[in-house]
């Protein structure tokens, strides 16, 4: 899958440290991965959850923090829509951003 954009976790793990090792983990397994199907992701990444607007929510070191994608399976590409603590992840609406 192509990620768009990996500037936007950077900015993320400038200010969170912890974050950068398992987001740089996420980044090189999607960006190996061929997911055609939410089935896909689900059989690599269990514990995401999907919310609509093909936006899927990964659970980034042990669910300290969160990432949204949007998903665009024809396309082969994910857009990174928000990253950011459990906390701001629960100040929005995970199915409009």
């Amino acid at each position: 899958m192509r990620v768009i954009a990996i500037s936007t976790l950077r900015e993320f793990w400038v200010k969170h440290p912890q974050a950068e090792t398992p987001l740089r983990s996420w980044y090189a397994d999607a960006s190996r991965a061929d997911w055609k199907t939410p089935a896909d992701i689900k059989a690599t990444h269990r514990n995401a959850s999907f919310v609509g607007s093909n936006r899927v929510v990964f659970n980034i070191k042990g669910n300290d923090f969160r990432l949204i994608v949007a998903v665009h399976y024809n396309r082969g590409m994910l857009y990174i829509r928000f990253v950011g603590t459990h906390a701001e992840y629960d100040a929005i609406n995970a199915g409009k951003v």
